[in-house]
């Protein structure tokens, strides 16, 4: 046979090969989507999620945004408080509202503080690369993993139960929640690190403690404190919700006004909520990038 006959049946084959493993891959691709699509089917009938409650809920979803919206007009738009229509009539209780937004963001402040210490001592026996002994890395990631589990919401209740109403059930559930969140995240980034200063550092006599100290700790510390600050915004955002089961702050007095059918009281708070959490972003944002770039430059 000659090389002429033998190069088109070569090529014959390979693209028959080609297609057969293009057809394969579809195959594949479209068995998956429909396993894809049964599983969400099952999920949105387990959860009730149907399509005809959603088209009935919506008109009155945006009913109730509808009546959010404050009476403002333009002619009484920076008037003073008394008239009706301004800004400041719409604010009416700013003085108020504004030392709940304080007490709300100290509470996420405090607990973000005292999560993230806890969590940084627990995160170098989690982390499997340098953890002392094998039980005790399983009985920290356990203990971490039950701590982020249970909802901040949960906690909450619990704390108010045994502490009464107030800012502290709401501290102490944030900085559980905090401890457990931030320990598998400070553990993922101890895990990355570069273990060769680890193992000089052991290898010339230095303790477990003073390795964790000197070898891993100044690698990390831009990343802890990066995710640290995120994790504050978050907490903003946690300590607003929680005050609805009675754990203090702005939440508390927007609980009171849902509860009240008082519609422009919750769009102003809610708009205070927004403001202050953009603020805190820009924030806690410029201080991750200088933190990072500050740890690059070095």
């Amino acid at each position: 046979m000659s090389a002429t006959t033998i190069e088109p049946a070569l090529l014959a084959r390979g693209e028959a090969a080609f297609q057969a493993q293009r057809r394969q891959r579809r195959r594949a691709t479209l068995t998956g989507l429909a396993i894809l699509a049964l599983c969400l089917w099952a999920a949105g009938w387990i959860s009730e999620f149907y399509p005809s409650s959603l088209a009935a809920g919506l008109p009155r979803v945006g009913e109730y945004f509808y009546k959010l919206l404050p009476s403002l007009r333009w002619d009484a738009l920076f008037s003073g408080a008394d008239t009706e229509g301004s800004i400041a009539f719409w604010f009416y209780r700013l003085d108020d509202w504004a030392w709940l937004l304080l007490q709300t963001s100290q509470m996420a402040a405090l607990a973000t503080l005292a999560g993230a210490a806890v969590a940084l001592l627990l995160a170098f026996p989690a982390a499997r690369n340098i953890a002392p002994t094998r039980t005790i890395n399983v009985l920290m990631r356990r203990g971490l993993e039950a701590m982020r589990t249970v909802p901040e919401i949960v906690y909450a209740l619990i704390f108010v139960w045994a502490f009464g109403v107030g800012p502290l059930a709401g501290i102490l559930a944030i900085f559980l929640h905090t401890a457990g969140a931030l320990g598998k995240l400070f553990s993922e980034v101890v895990e990355n690190a570069d273990l060769r200063p680890w193992e000089g550092l052991r290898a010339s006599g230095a303790n477990w403690a003073q390795a964790c100290r000197y070898a891993i700790l100044p690698q990390v510390a831009p990343n802890l404190i990066s995710y640290g600050l995120l994790r504050f915004e978050i907490n903003v955002r946690g300590a607003s919700v929680i005050g609805f089961v009675g754990a203090g702050g702005i939440g508390q007095e927007l609980n009171l006004v849902i509860a009240s059918n008082y519609y422009e009281e919750i769009s102003a708070i809610v708009v205070l909520i927004i403001l202050t959490v953009f603020a805190i972003d820009y924030v806690s944002e410029k201080l991750r990038h200088r933190v990072i770039g500050a740890a690059e430059g070095h």
